[in-house]
């Protein structure tokens, strides 16, 4: 059976999930197994930032990191998951006086893992959650190396559409449908 690694772009996975699925809360776990299906999965990597932190937090940044941190936790218990955190930083301010951040590390950490992976004959296939061009050198470097890569992404709303270039570079595709976000949402 052909083994498979998921490369999930959280960031934009969140996204996704806000705007075309209702803020849905989705069992990672169970996403992860219907990417890779029929084949068997090799690991999750879930790449995302923790908040950002002002000098001193304010309760609100405190209580936000916290919470996240005990979700990342969570995933991190899941079977074969890997949780890859970059940074996030403060780059300014825009016009409704609102904070604009930027993840660091992020983008370059899954482009090199993807490609670790491929090189080392790990896998046999890539599943990549994500709507970023900044993906495609690494996807062709994996797909010369004879990975097949599928792409899964939103696209149901203006806010999450892919990028054309990353939907063309991929060798399938495959948007997320609510019959899929329906059987995976987390029961409480």
């Amino acid at each position: 059976m052909d083994k498979t690694a998921v490369f999930l772009d959280a960031g934009y996975v969140d996204k996704v999930l806000y705007y075309d699925h209702g803020n849905a809360r989705v069992d990672y776990g169970m996403l992860a197994q219907e990417m890779v299906a029929p084949n068997e999965l090799f690991r999750t990597y879930y790449y995302h930032c923790m908040p950002y932190q002002s000098n001193p937090p304010t309760e609100e940044e405190k209580t936000r990191y916290a919470n996240k941190h005990r979700f990342i936790t969570a995933l991190g218990r899941l079977p074969r998951f890997e949780v890859r955190l970059g940074r996030l930083a403060k780059v300014g301010v825009n016009v409704d006086g609102k904070s604009i951040y930027v993840q660091k590390r992020v983008d370059c950490m899954l482009g090199v893992d993807m490609a670790l992976l491929a090189g080392k004959r790990m896998i046999s296939n890539v599943v990549l959650f994500s709507g970023d061009s900044d993906f495609i050198p690494a996807i062709e470097a994996v797909k010369r190396e004879g990975i097949i890569v599928t792409l899964w992404h939103g696209g149901a709303t203006a806010d999450t559409h892919a990028s054309r270039d990353l939907i063309q570079c991929c060798d399938e595709r495959k948007m997320l449908e609510p019959s899929t976000v329906e059987k995976i949402t987390r029961q409480f």
